[in-house]
Protein backbone atom coordinates (compact mmCIF):
# COMPACT_ATOMS: atom_id res chain seq x y z
CA UNK A 1 0.00 0.00 0.00
CA UNK A 2 1.32 3.40 -0.93
CA UNK A 3 0.86 6.41 1.33
CA UNK A 4 1.45 9.89 -0.01
CA UNK A 5 1.15 12.01 3.11
CA UNK A 6 3.50 14.64 1.67
CA UNK A 7 0.86 15.45 -0.93
CA UNK A 8 -0.92 17.42 1.77
CA UNK A 9 1.85 20.01 1.74
CA UNK A 10 1.81 20.23 -2.04
CA UNK A 11 -1.86 21.14 -2.16
CA UNK A 12 -2.27 23.04 1.11
CA UNK A 13 -1.89 26.41 -0.58
CA UNK A 14 -4.38 25.44 -3.31
CA UNK A 15 -7.16 24.72 -0.80
CA UNK A 16 -6.38 26.89 2.20
CA UNK A 17 -9.91 26.52 3.56
CA UNK A 18 -9.47 22.76 3.85
CA UNK A 19 -6.99 21.09 6.17
CA UNK A 20 -6.14 17.51 7.07
CA UNK A 21 -6.34 18.51 10.74
CA UNK A 22 -9.87 19.95 10.65
CA UNK A 23 -11.32 17.47 13.17
CA UNK A 24 -8.24 17.05 15.37
CA UNK A 25 -9.87 18.96 18.22
CA UNK A 26 -13.59 18.77 17.50
CA UNK A 27 -13.70 15.00 16.78
CA UNK A 28 -10.26 13.38 17.14
CA UNK A 29 -11.56 9.84 16.53
CA UNK A 30 -13.57 10.73 13.42
CA UNK A 31 -11.20 9.27 10.83
CA UNK A 32 -10.56 6.02 12.69
CA UNK A 33 -14.30 5.58 13.23
CA UNK A 34 -15.02 6.12 9.53
CA UNK A 35 -12.19 3.80 8.53
CA UNK A 36 -13.47 0.95 10.69
CA UNK A 37 -16.99 1.32 9.32
CA UNK A 38 -15.81 1.45 5.69
CA UNK A 39 -13.53 -1.56 6.12
CA UNK A 40 -16.38 -3.58 7.59
CA UNK A 41 -18.63 -2.72 4.67
CA UNK A 42 -16.03 -3.66 2.05
CA UNK A 43 -15.19 -6.86 3.90
CA UNK A 44 -18.85 -7.82 3.52
CA UNK A 45 -18.87 -6.89 -0.20
CA UNK A 46 -15.54 -6.21 -1.88
CA UNK A 47 -17.20 -4.60 -4.91
CA UNK A 48 -18.20 -1.75 -2.60
CA UNK A 49 -14.66 -0.35 -2.75
CA UNK A 50 -15.09 0.68 -6.38
CA UNK A 51 -18.59 1.99 -5.65
CA UNK A 52 -17.30 4.32 -2.93
CA UNK A 53 -14.56 5.76 -5.14
CA UNK A 54 -17.16 6.31 -7.88
CA UNK A 55 -19.56 7.92 -5.41
CA UNK A 56 -16.93 10.53 -4.49
CA UNK A 57 -16.24 11.20 -8.17
CA UNK A 58 -19.92 11.61 -9.05
CA UNK A 59 -20.43 13.88 -6.06
CA UNK A 60 -17.54 16.22 -6.86
CA UNK A 61 -18.45 16.61 -10.54
CA UNK A 62 -21.88 18.06 -9.70
CA UNK A 63 -21.88 21.31 -7.68
CA UNK A 64 -18.52 20.36 -6.17
CA UNK A 65 -17.71 17.97 -3.32
CA UNK A 66 -20.76 18.78 -1.21
CA UNK A 67 -22.61 15.47 -0.68
CA UNK A 68 -25.43 16.67 -2.94
CA UNK A 69 -25.48 13.19 -4.47
CA UNK A 70 -26.77 11.76 -1.18
CA UNK A 71 -29.94 13.84 -1.04
CA UNK A 72 -33.24 12.08 -1.63
CA UNK A 73 -36.02 13.47 -3.82
CA UNK A 74 -38.37 15.96 -2.14
CA UNK A 75 -40.82 18.59 -3.30
CA UNK A 76 -37.94 21.08 -3.47
CA UNK A 77 -34.98 18.81 -4.34
CA UNK A 78 -34.42 17.00 -7.64
CA UNK A 79 -32.29 14.12 -6.49
CA UNK A 80 -29.08 13.42 -8.41
CA UNK A 81 -29.62 9.73 -7.64
CA UNK A 82 -32.11 9.53 -10.52
CA UNK A 83 -29.91 11.29 -13.09
CA UNK A 84 -29.13 9.12 -16.11
CA UNK A 85 -25.44 8.50 -15.18
CA UNK A 86 -26.49 7.51 -11.64
CA UNK A 87 -29.85 5.78 -11.93
CA UNK A 88 -29.69 2.11 -10.91
CA UNK A 89 -25.88 2.20 -10.90
CA UNK A 90 -24.54 4.56 -8.23
CA UNK A 91 -24.09 2.72 -4.95
CA UNK A 92 -22.76 3.11 -1.43
CA UNK A 93 -25.42 5.32 0.13
CA UNK A 94 -26.11 2.89 2.97
CA UNK A 95 -22.37 2.56 3.63
CA UNK A 96 -22.00 6.32 4.02
CA UNK A 97 -25.14 6.42 6.18
CA UNK A 98 -23.66 3.75 8.44
CA UNK A 99 -20.35 5.59 8.80
CA UNK A 100 -22.24 8.82 9.51
CA UNK A 101 -24.31 7.15 12.22
CA UNK A 102 -21.16 5.81 13.89
CA UNK A 103 -19.53 9.25 13.85
CA UNK A 104 -22.70 10.89 15.15
CA UNK A 105 -22.51 8.64 18.20
CA UNK A 106 -19.19 10.15 19.25
CA UNK A 107 -19.42 13.67 17.77
CA UNK A 108 -22.98 14.69 16.94
CA UNK A 109 -23.36 17.46 14.39
CA UNK A 110 -19.63 17.85 13.74
CA UNK A 111 -18.51 15.77 10.73
CA UNK A 112 -20.02 16.50 7.32
CA UNK A 113 -21.35 13.88 4.94
CA UNK A 114 -19.16 15.43 2.22
CA UNK A 115 -16.04 14.74 4.26
CA UNK A 116 -17.20 11.20 5.02
CA UNK A 117 -17.54 10.51 1.27
CA UNK A 118 -14.00 11.81 0.67
CA UNK A 119 -12.52 9.78 3.53
CA UNK A 120 -14.47 6.68 2.47
CA UNK A 121 -12.99 6.84 -1.04
CA UNK A 122 -9.46 6.97 0.38
CA UNK A 123 -10.12 4.13 2.82
CA UNK A 124 -11.75 2.04 0.08
CA UNK A 125 -8.73 2.43 -2.18
CA UNK A 126 -6.31 1.49 0.57
CA UNK A 127 -8.36 -1.54 1.65
CA UNK A 128 -8.11 -3.20 -1.78
CA UNK A 129 -4.40 -2.54 -2.21
CA UNK A 130 -4.53 0.89 -3.81
CA UNK A 131 -2.82 4.08 -2.71
CA UNK A 132 -3.68 6.06 0.39
CA UNK A 133 -3.39 9.82 0.75
CA UNK A 134 -3.98 12.59 3.27
CA UNK A 135 -7.58 13.73 2.88
CA UNK A 136 -8.20 17.45 3.12
CA UNK A 137 -11.16 18.14 5.41
CA UNK A 138 -13.59 20.88 6.31
CA UNK A 139 -16.21 20.50 3.59
CA UNK A 140 -19.81 21.27 4.46
CA UNK A 141 -22.96 19.72 3.06
CA UNK A 142 -25.12 21.33 0.41
CA UNK A 143 -28.81 22.08 0.90
CA UNK A 144 -29.48 21.61 -2.81
CA UNK A 145 -28.94 19.06 -5.56
CA UNK A 146 -29.17 19.20 -9.35
CA UNK A 147 -30.30 16.34 -11.52
CA UNK A 148 -29.87 18.62 -14.54
CA UNK A 149 -26.21 19.27 -13.78
CA UNK A 150 -25.66 15.57 -13.13
CA UNK A 151 -27.13 14.72 -16.53
CA UNK A 152 -25.06 17.38 -18.28
CA UNK A 153 -21.70 17.30 -16.52
CA UNK A 154 -20.95 13.71 -15.54
CA UNK A 155 -18.89 11.84 -18.17
CA UNK A 156 -20.66 9.35 -20.40
CA UNK A 157 -19.48 5.87 -21.41
CA UNK A 158 -19.91 7.11 -25.00
CA UNK A 159 -17.66 10.15 -24.63
CA UNK A 160 -14.74 10.59 -26.99
CA UNK A 161 -11.30 11.67 -25.81
CA UNK A 162 -11.70 15.38 -26.51
CA UNK A 163 -15.02 15.45 -24.69
CA UNK A 164 -13.56 13.65 -21.68
CA UNK A 165 -10.59 16.02 -21.50
CA UNK A 166 -12.95 19.00 -21.73
CA UNK A 167 -15.19 17.70 -18.94
CA UNK A 168 -12.27 17.23 -16.59
CA UNK A 169 -10.65 20.54 -17.49
CA UNK A 170 -13.91 22.28 -16.58
CA UNK A 171 -13.35 20.98 -13.04
CA UNK A 172 -9.74 22.09 -12.93
CA UNK A 173 -8.40 18.60 -13.65
CA UNK A 174 -5.83 17.80 -16.32
CA UNK A 175 -5.82 15.09 -18.96
CA UNK A 176 -3.28 13.25 -16.82
CA UNK A 177 -5.63 13.49 -13.84
CA UNK A 178 -8.40 12.10 -16.03
CA UNK A 179 -6.38 9.08 -17.11
CA UNK A 180 -5.21 8.39 -13.57
CA UNK A 181 -8.74 8.62 -12.15
CA UNK A 182 -10.03 6.33 -14.91
CA UNK A 183 -7.66 3.71 -13.55
CA UNK A 184 -10.06 3.19 -10.65
CA UNK A 185 -12.03 1.10 -13.13
CA UNK A 186 -9.52 -1.65 -12.39
CA UNK A 187 -11.69 -2.64 -9.39
CA UNK A 188 -15.03 -1.74 -10.95
CA UNK A 189 -17.81 -3.41 -12.89
CA UNK A 190 -20.06 -2.17 -15.68
CA UNK A 191 -23.58 -3.02 -16.76
CA UNK A 192 -24.11 -4.76 -20.08
CA UNK A 193 -25.98 -1.90 -21.74
CA UNK A 194 -22.94 0.36 -21.31
CA UNK A 195 -20.59 -1.85 -23.34
CA UNK A 196 -22.94 -3.84 -25.63
CA UNK A 197 -22.29 -1.66 -28.69
CA UNK A 198 -18.55 -2.00 -28.18
CA UNK A 199 -18.44 -5.80 -27.98
CA UNK A 200 -20.91 -6.38 -30.82
CA UNK A 201 -20.01 -3.69 -33.32
CA UNK A 202 -16.61 -2.17 -32.57
CA UNK A 203 -13.64 -3.22 -34.69
CA UNK A 204 -11.07 -1.74 -32.31
CA UNK A 205 -11.49 -4.50 -29.75
CA UNK A 206 -9.68 -7.73 -29.04
CA UNK A 207 -11.82 -10.51 -30.52
CA UNK A 208 -11.27 -12.93 -27.65
CA UNK A 209 -12.10 -10.25 -25.10
CA UNK A 210 -15.32 -9.41 -26.95
CA UNK A 211 -16.27 -13.08 -27.14
CA UNK A 212 -15.78 -13.53 -23.40
CA UNK A 213 -17.91 -10.49 -22.63
CA UNK A 214 -20.73 -11.72 -24.91
CA UNK A 215 -21.24 -14.72 -22.64
CA UNK A 216 -22.80 -12.51 -19.99
CA UNK A 217 -24.01 -9.66 -22.21
CA UNK A 218 -26.40 -10.88 -24.93
CA UNK A 219 -27.21 -8.76 -27.97
CA UNK A 220 -30.74 -8.41 -26.61
CA UNK A 221 -31.69 -8.34 -22.94
CA UNK A 222 -29.55 -8.63 -19.83
CA UNK A 223 -29.02 -4.88 -19.68
CA UNK A 224 -28.03 -4.89 -16.02
CA UNK A 225 -25.75 -7.94 -16.16
CA UNK A 226 -22.40 -7.02 -14.65
CA UNK A 227 -18.89 -7.56 -15.98
CA UNK A 228 -15.59 -6.54 -14.38
CA UNK A 229 -13.42 -4.03 -16.22
CA UNK A 230 -10.42 -6.22 -15.48
CA UNK A 231 -10.68 -9.98 -16.06
CA UNK A 232 -7.30 -10.77 -14.50
CA UNK A 233 -7.39 -9.15 -11.05
CA UNK A 234 -10.91 -7.67 -10.71
CA UNK A 235 -10.74 -7.34 -6.93
CA UNK A 236 -7.33 -5.73 -6.61
CA UNK A 237 -6.29 -2.14 -7.24
CA UNK A 238 -3.44 -2.38 -9.74
CA UNK A 239 -2.37 -1.14 -13.17
CA UNK A 240 -3.89 -3.98 -15.22
CA UNK A 241 -6.56 -1.58 -16.48
CA UNK A 242 -3.89 0.20 -18.54
CA UNK A 243 -2.34 -3.02 -19.78
CA UNK A 244 -5.80 -4.03 -20.98
CA UNK A 245 -6.21 -0.79 -22.94
CA UNK A 246 -2.96 -1.42 -24.81
CA UNK A 247 -4.31 -4.87 -25.74
CA UNK A 248 -7.60 -3.34 -26.98
CA UNK A 249 -9.45 -4.80 -24.01
CA UNK A 250 -11.06 -1.63 -22.74
CA UNK A 251 -14.61 -2.45 -21.66
CA UNK A 252 -16.26 0.90 -22.37
CA UNK A 253 -15.77 3.12 -25.39
CA UNK A 254 -14.71 5.85 -22.96
CA UNK A 255 -12.01 3.50 -21.65
CA UNK A 256 -10.50 2.52 -24.98
CA UNK A 257 -10.34 6.11 -26.29
CA UNK A 258 -7.62 6.72 -23.70
CA UNK A 259 -5.38 4.50 -25.86
CA UNK A 260 -6.45 4.95 -29.46
CA UNK A 261 -3.77 6.99 -31.16
CA UNK A 262 -4.53 10.17 -29.24
CA UNK A 263 -2.83 12.52 -26.82
CA UNK A 264 -3.20 10.26 -23.77
CA UNK A 265 -1.56 7.16 -25.27
CA UNK A 266 1.78 7.99 -23.65
CA UNK A 267 0.19 8.32 -20.20
CA UNK A 268 -1.54 4.95 -20.53
CA UNK A 269 1.76 3.39 -21.65
CA UNK A 270 3.58 4.91 -18.68
CA UNK A 271 1.03 3.63 -16.18
CA UNK A 272 1.05 0.17 -17.77
CA UNK A 273 4.81 -0.03 -17.12
CA UNK A 274 4.91 1.67 -13.73
CA UNK A 275 2.43 0.85 -10.96
CA UNK A 276 4.26 3.37 -8.78
CA UNK A 277 3.63 6.20 -11.24
CA UNK A 278 -0.04 5.28 -11.47
CA UNK A 279 -0.47 5.05 -7.70
CA UNK A 280 1.25 8.38 -7.11
CA UNK A 281 -0.74 10.17 -9.82
CA UNK A 282 -4.01 8.59 -8.71
CA UNK A 283 -3.49 9.85 -5.16
CA UNK A 284 -2.62 13.32 -6.44
CA UNK A 285 -5.67 13.39 -8.71
CA UNK A 286 -7.99 12.26 -5.92
CA UNK A 287 -6.74 15.11 -3.72
CA UNK A 288 -7.28 17.60 -6.53
CA UNK A 289 -10.73 16.22 -7.28
CA UNK A 290 -11.64 16.42 -3.60
CA UNK A 291 -10.86 20.14 -3.74
CA UNK A 292 -13.43 20.91 -6.46
CA UNK A 293 -15.68 23.71 -5.19
CA UNK A 294 -16.18 22.61 -1.57
CA UNK A 295 -18.58 24.47 0.69
CA UNK A 296 -16.65 25.80 3.69
CA UNK A 297 -17.01 28.21 6.58
CA UNK A 298 -20.68 29.03 7.09
CA UNK A 299 -21.84 27.89 3.64
CA UNK A 300 -24.18 24.91 3.56
CA UNK A 301 -24.68 22.90 6.73
CA UNK A 302 -23.65 19.77 8.61
CA UNK A 303 -26.49 17.37 7.89
CA UNK A 304 -27.75 15.20 10.71
CA UNK A 305 -28.84 12.58 8.17
CA UNK A 306 -26.95 12.44 4.89
CA UNK A 307 -30.01 11.87 2.70
CA UNK A 308 -31.95 14.92 3.90
CA UNK A 309 -31.46 18.60 4.58
CA UNK A 310 -31.79 19.54 8.26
Amino acid sequence: MFCFTMLYWIYALQSSSLTSMFYDNSCPNALSTIRTSIRNSIAAERRMAASLVRLHFHDCFVQGCDASILLDETSSIESEKTAIPNKDSIRGFQVIDKAKSEVEKICPGVVSCADIIAVAARDASAYVGGPSWTVMLGRRDSTTASRTLANNELPSFKDGLDRLISRFQSKGLSARDMVALSGAHTIGQAQCFTFRDRIYGNISIDAGFASTRKRTCPAVGGDTNLAPFDLVTPNSFDNNYFKNLIQKKGLLESDQVLFSGGSTDSIVSEYSRSPAAFNSDFASAMIRMGNVNPLTGTAGQIRKICSAVN
